[in-house]
């Protein structure tokens, strides 16, 4: 491997993020990287095509993969077949494989705002003055609506989730590197999301947002922690974001976000030296040399 390696940053520098500025991050998060690698910006569309020629994918504000799914779904067979390093790897448990782990930790009793995806689980929700609706493969709030509680019967329950609306106090993230926490920010207006401000976590806090990324697994790569404070100050998942999470780093100290470029800067080069894995088409894996 050369000295520096060559990264192909992925980025949407033009999705007009409500709220967030994807190419003014990737930008600035991009130039910082540089000290320690070659690096490449290219959209999502792109990916494919280009990916062979460096040594590894970075995956950033790639922006909701709804509206290139035919060329992501390619991009993710062809970087398993070929083993190509992906960061975050391709095997995150949540957003990146769509909206199914909500059902699956709020049926296991983790600390999630109630989920379901059927009419005969109605009962399982508590009773709210509405619910909220959302596809299972959505994002940025693509295909939300909100319904009143006598028009749950009569839904088409066909690829969406059901939760009460819940009237939390706010709502906070939290950023992690690999399985270490960096920052904490959260939005003290619910209806402004990201109108953020930085916010200290208590040990609470923390062990709460760890057991999330303890539970999806992923030895590498930067999520966030999406949750909502609930009346009785309960904290209640509402997002783990593994796949592309935007970090609001201009909203953070600059200390704060040296340590973590740094700590980005260090998990980048931890993961080019661990082997890359390969899936064939029947699901079988191998070490690719690196």
């Amino acid at each position: 491997m050369p000295a520096r390696p060559a990264l192909l940053y992925v980025t949407d520098l033009a999705y007009p993020a409500r709220g967030r500025r994807y190419g003014d991050e990737d930008v600035f998060l991009s130039s910082r990287l540089r000290a320690g690698f070659d690096i490449a910006l290219c959209h999502p569309r792109d990916a494919r095509a280009l990916m062979d020629r460096f040594d590894a994918v970075v995956v950033r504000n790639s922006g909701p993969v709804l509206h290139y799914q035919e060329e992501y779904d390619a991009f993710r067979d062809a970087a398993a077949a070929r083993g190509t390093r992906v960061y975050n790897p391709l095997t995150g448990r949540a957003d990146m494989a769509g909206k199914q782990y909500l059902l699956d930790l709020s049926a296991a009793g983790h600390p999630v705002i109630p989920t379901v995806d059927r009419p005969e689980d109605l009962d399982r929700l508590p009773g709210a003055d509405a619910y909220v609706v959302k596809p299972k493969a959505g994002a940025d709030s693509i295909g939300l609506r909100l319904v009143s509680p006598d028009r749950l019967p009569d839904l088409a329950y066909d690829g969406v989730l059901v939760q009460p609306r819940v009237d939390f106090r706010y709502e906070v993230s939290f950023v992690f590197v690999d399985d270490a926490f960096q920052y904490a920010l959260h939005a003290p207006d619910p209806t402004r999301r990201w109108e953020l401000r930085p916010y200290e976590p208590t040990r609470a806090d923390l062990a709460f947002a760890r057991r999330f990324i303890d539970w999806n697994t992923l030895d590498h790569g930067v999520q966030r922690v999406d949750a909502c404070r609930a009346p009785d100050g309960e904290l209640l998942l509402v997002e783990l974001e593994d796949l592309n999470p935007y970090l609001s780093l201009d909203l953070v100290a600059e200390p704060v976000c040296d340590t973590f470029v740094a700590a980005l800067t260090a998990s980048l080069h931890r993961f080019l030296g661990a082997p890359a894995v390969r899936t064939d088409a029947g699901g079988a894996t191998g070490a690719v040399p690196g």
